[in-house]
């Protein structure tokens, strides 16, 4: 009952209720995460700086082969010399490609019209096969000298290299023009990889773009601003932000209003208006006036450094399907290449002419190697995931690795905090009721009505005035709900918090009290309760009860929505855990229909919760849990997958879960389920193609009839229409709800 809530608790403004001694507990932990991650934080900043970013190209390139020096580059400019030298090596392995091309075509001219030796037309091969070919024989090379034999290059190097010798075999026609095009559509697949890659780098690079380059900082004894590096700026410096500028840190503007644009950070193209007081964050671009921000984190801490952060390490943790392929890759390699071995000595061997038959064994060994390269998985399957990572980033969808995506394809379970989850977080007038007696809008004429609005805004216009200098989320729900109280010139003096009950204070001469029930009991007023789910803040004047305003949470506009969604998606069972008081959490939970709620819980409880629901869940759905990242901390940790509504003032949730929702939308959960099942569906479509292609030539190599383009389209044609269905995963087109996207087997 509200009556015993309202005496059970005492709270140091008077408003007392187990919410806001749950969000004291949360600032708690908010400050001692804070001060723990400051370390990590200048580390992560000084780590960027001799270049993490390297960690995510290093990991992508080489599983394809392509571990180049540059990769181990350092400095700040590292991002923008990566761009820079992207675009430069496709186009110079476009002008490669193309010369290649009309030399080949002039080797295939000499060889129909000039009766050249063999040895001669080998050199007149060799020009065209070293230009096009010479990377994937150092790469080769360079394998064999790490102890890493068995890979793309090595396959591809032996190949061409057998299909240059096999015209020296006796009674062998020259395969010269073969082996140049093996190595030419080697690199044709690679171009169009690298093109790919550079479109998936640029659906993240929406997220890189806010990075900020400069930072206006004003000197401290006065003067005009200067130019210095986000990273050298120390908290409580006072940045200047002009039009168009990004924000370069986090703060609180002291001088100015503007709008800024949050479109790269949450995927809203609303821009957000602020003033002085109002937080800002990093990233933003401001759109109009100039203002002037008090820095309250450094670089390292603050939102910009940790959203990029997330994003260059998102494919450090390897999906169990990537892993699969790369394992697949090391044993598949060397078993494929002692086949070939096989094939080239035991049937000659075995037929009793060795001569004779060796050529024609040697020649379908050659084709065995050139089929089984198996280039196509190893490029694609990697590539569709850092897709589908970079395709959820620009819906304002963080997934933080791979593994993340095989996960969320599977939820079955999905279990949510309430507080900033499912409800707004923040407090609002909900009801207003002047005199003695609960009414909602019971008036039926106009007199009536008008006079009800009046009584309404009266209370309304006391109790915001009575806590115009309270700090407490109910005081600025209470002004928030009265606009017009900073402005009305009504005087307020005599202004008194009385620790546990509430303010009191003289308004226009009247003695007014704001607070609970203790409050009232101690002035004689007469008040009641009322039938209201929230916090019921009272108010007497003069000593005579005048009414009281009901305060609550809000449910998200799209909650509802989101669970329904969930459900057509295939989600069997939606939990609520909530550290809320039983009635609030009824309240929410009937209105959203979701199937389970708990209330009054501590962290360890969600803990205990989350534990029952993973043991009860089917062996072969995964339990995904979404909270505000900074209290759910170990109820994230302890779900299959950790869902942060990261939203822009949740410091830790970007830390906290393995995918964020940016713009703190609930309907996303349900487009990052679809992304991730379109995702795992696009990489089983190449792994099933690429294989059933493979084997069906390998099978016909083997037994003679299989020709060397067959071989060549087997190899780089299956990577290249491979990876043209991994470049769908960047770009998944869906509405905003997400649930039509469907599981691509």
């Amino acid at each position: 009952m509200a009556h015993t809530h309202h005496h059970d608790h005492d709270c140091e403004h008077g408003h007392c209720h187990e919410h806001h001694h749950e969000c004291s507990c949360a600032h708690e932990h908010h400050h001692e995460h804070h001060h723990e991650h400051h370390h990590e934080g200048s580390l992560r900043q000084k780590l960027i700086h001799i270049g993490l970013t390297v960690v995510l190209l290093r990991d992508h390139d080489c599983e394809h082969g392509h571990c180049h020096e540059h990769h181990h580059e350092c400095g700040c400019a590292h991002e923008h010399h990566h761009e820079h030298h992207h675009e430069g090596s496709l186009r110079q392995k476009l002008v490669l490609i193309g010369l290649t091309v009309v030399l080949l075509l002039i080797a295939v001219w000499i060889e129909h019209y000039c009766a050249l030796p063999t040895w001669q037309l080998l050199l007149v091969y060799l020009v065209p096969y070293l230009l096009i070919g010479h990377d994937t024989l150092r790469e080769a090379a360079e394998g064999l000298a790490h102890g890493d034999a068995f890979n793309e290059h090595f396959l591809m190097s032996v190949a061409t290299i057998g299909a240059l010798a096999i015209g020296f075999l006796p009674g062998a026609e020259t395969e010269f023009p073969e082996a140049v095009f093996v190595m030419l559509f080697f690199q044709v697949g690679e171009l169009f990889e690298g093109y790919a890659e550079g479109k998936s780098r640029d659906s993240i690079a929406h997220l890189m773009d806010i990075r900020p380059d400069v930072a206006h900082v004003e000197p401290s004894g006065g003067g005009p601003a200067s130019d210095v590096k986000p990273d050298d700026v120390p908290v409580g410096s006072v940045i200047v932000v002009k039009p168009g500028e990004k924000v370069p840190l986090d703060g609180v503007v002291i001088e100015g209003v503007s709008s800024l644009n949050t479109v790269a950070l949450t995927g809203e193209s609303v821009p957000r208006d602020v003033a002085i007081g109002d937080e800002v964050v990093s990233g933003c671009v401001n759109l109009s006036g100039v203002v002037r921000v008090r820095t309250t984190k450094n670089y390292g801490e603050s939102t910009v450094s940790k959203i990029i952060s997330l994003v260059e390490h998102a494919s450090e943790n390897k999906s169990k399907s990537e892993t699969f392929i790369a394992r697949f890759a090391r044993v598949y390699t060397p078993v494929v290449v002692f086949v070939a071995i096989a094939v080239a000595f035991l049937p000659p061997l075995l037929s009793g002419s060795f001569a004779a038959s060796f050529p024609t064994w040697l020649y379908r060994a050659l084709l065995f190697l050139v089929v089984s390269c198996p280039c196509a998985l190893v490029i694609s399957v990697p590539l569709t995931f850092f897709g589908g990572i970079g395709g959820a980033s620009r819906r304002g969808i963080l997934i933080k690795g791979a593994s993340y995506m095989d996960v969320l394809a599977k939820v079955g379970t999905v279990v949510f905090d309430k507080t900033g989850t499912l409800t707004v977080g923040q407090f609002a007038v909900t009801a207003v009721h002047p005199g003695s007696h609960c009414h909602d809008g019971s008036a039926n004429d106009e007199e009536s009505l008008a006079r009800q609005d009046e009584a309404n805004r009266r209370l309304l216009h006391l109790a915001a005035h009575v806590e115009h200098f309270s700090t407490h989320p109910i005081g600025a729900a209470l002004r928030d709900a009265f606009p017009d109280e900073a402005t009305d010139g009504c005087v307020v003096t005599d202004v008194e918090e009385i620790a546990g009950q509430g303010i009191r204070a003289t308004v226009a001469g009247d003695a007014v009290c704001v607070g609970n029930t203790k409050m009232m009991d101690a002035v004689g007023a007469q008040w009641h309760d009322c039938s209201h789910v929230g916090t019921i803040i009272h108010v007497a004047i003069n000593g005579a009860y005048a009414g009281h305003i009901v305060i609550n949470d809000q449910l998200k506009a799209d909650s509802a929505e989101a669970i329904e969604q969930l459900r057509a998606a295939g989600v069997t069972r939606t939990v609520m855990l909530t550290g809320d008081r039983q009635e609030v959490a009824d309240n929410v939970a009937r209105k959203l229909a979701v199937d389970e709620w708990h209330a009054g819980l501590l962290p360890t409880q969600k803990v205990e919760h989350v534990e029952r629901l993973l043991s009860e869940k089917d062996e072969d759905k995964k339990l995904a849990f979404v909270g505000d990242g900074i209290n759910d901390a170990p109820v994230l940790a302890r779900a299959d997958v950790g869902i942060a509504m990261g939203g822009l003032g949740s410091d830790a949730a970007i830390e906290a879960a393995d995918v964020v929702l940016m713009d703190d939308h609930p309907t996303k959960l349900a487009l990052a389920i679809a992304i991730a099942r379109r995702t795992i569906g696009i990489a089983r479509q190449n792994v099933v193609f690429a294989i059933g292609v493979k084997v069906a030539v390998l099978v016909l190599a083997t037994f003679g009839l299989a020709t060397m383009w067959m071989a060549v389209f087997a190899d780089v044609g299956v990577t290249v229409l491979a990876v043209f269905n991994a470049m769908r995963a960047l770009a998944p087109q869906a509405p905003e709800g997400g649930v039509q996207l469907k599981t691509e087997n």
